[in-house]
């Protein structure tokens, strides 16, 4: 069976190297343009390109997934199925060109957290659950009928960027079967419930504020669901402070009478910040421009007192 597979960053890479292992063909590989990434902003290829041509697989970078000459490329291609995994959305042109048809695979359990960062929204919602689905492709994104799911249980401090790396390994093994099935023709699929749908919306930098006012628990689920990207911050004085980790604070505090956002306790090892309801206990942390810092070495060189507040 004839594939083409669609991905670009990391979280791609374990399904297209499942395939590539099983011994699929790979007729080509489809991944976003170079770019400049880093801090020295140093064009480089994508993860899956990096991939794809570490072992002789074609690759194909459009601009323009509409652009007519890509269409007729992958139309000259003849596969007989098309897998995305963290690509673009894609036109009908392209997606029903296989004649065994094209599905994604999705880091939530559809039809809830549909869109750009479901693994994000997951975690910052406290959710206990989360999980991955495959789906044929239709027009309307992320609305397309489920082929196989797998739940995950999700950890108390768990981040949303160590959760990411479990999805993409298991989200491969899904990518796997649901190969297997096409190729069987034993698909049963089931229509998602529309009225069951939750959005998952792309996070910007000026919606990664923290609300010291909300519950300590909302606050701590907003920083790991979050972490390490796009990533939560707070000010200090004029100081923006990333950061990355947080606990629920076993410690007994007093806090009612304290505004949230201040510091209730700081010494060697530990930094307790007050919230709307309970404190929680920040444990890593950068400041801007410096390294990420577990809480003990970032206190021997920035001072903060009891007092100050994070707003």
């Amino acid at each position: 069976m004839r594939i083409v597979f669609m991905g670009t960053p990391d979280f791609a890479v374990p399904s297209l190297r499942i395939l590539h292992e099983h011994e699929y063909e790979i007729a080509s590989v489809v991944t976003a343009p170079d770019k400049p990434r880093g801090r020295g902003l140093t064009v480089s290829a994508t993860p899956v390109k990096e991939f794809a041509l570490k072992h002789k697989l074609a690759v194909l970078q459009p601009e323009n997934v509409k652009d007519p000459s890509f269409v007729s490329k992958i139309s000259s291609l003849q596969p007989d199925l098309i897998v995305v995994v963290a690509f673009r959305i894609l036109p009908k042109e392209v997606f029903a060109i296989p004649r065994k048809g094209s599905f994604n695979l999705h880091a939530s359990l559809l039809p809830k957290y549909r869109g750009a960062a479901p693994v994000n929204w997951a975690i910052i919602n406290g959710e206990a659950e989360t999980g991955v689905t495959t789906f044929f492709l239709q027009e309307k994104v992320d609305t397309g009928s489920v082929i196989l799911q797998a739940r995950v249980r999700i950890g108390p401090d768990e981040t949303a960027g160590e959760l990411h790396d479990r999805l993409a390994e298991i989200g491969a093994e899904i990518v796997l079967q649901t190969v297997r099935l096409i190729e069987l023709e034993k698909v049963q699929v089931r229509p998602q419930d529309d009225s069951h749908a939750t959005p998952a919306p792309k996070i910007f930098k000026d919606n990664c504020r923290i609300e010291w006012g909300k519950k300590a628990h909302d606050v701590h689920n907003f920083v790991r669901g979050l972490s390490p990207t796009p990533c939560a911050w707070t000010v200090h004085g004029y100081t923006m402070l990333r950061i990355f980790r947080t606990g629920l604070s076993k410690t007994e505090f007093d806090s009612h009478k304290e505004l949230p956002g201040e510091v209730l306790a700081v010494d060697k090892a530990s930094l307790h910040v007050n919230t709307g309801s309970g404190v929680i206990a920040v444990l890593e942390l950068q400041q801007e421009g410096k390294k990420r810092l577990r809480v003990e070495e970032f206190l021997r060189g920035y001072t903060v007192r009891v007092g100050d507040r994070f707003e």
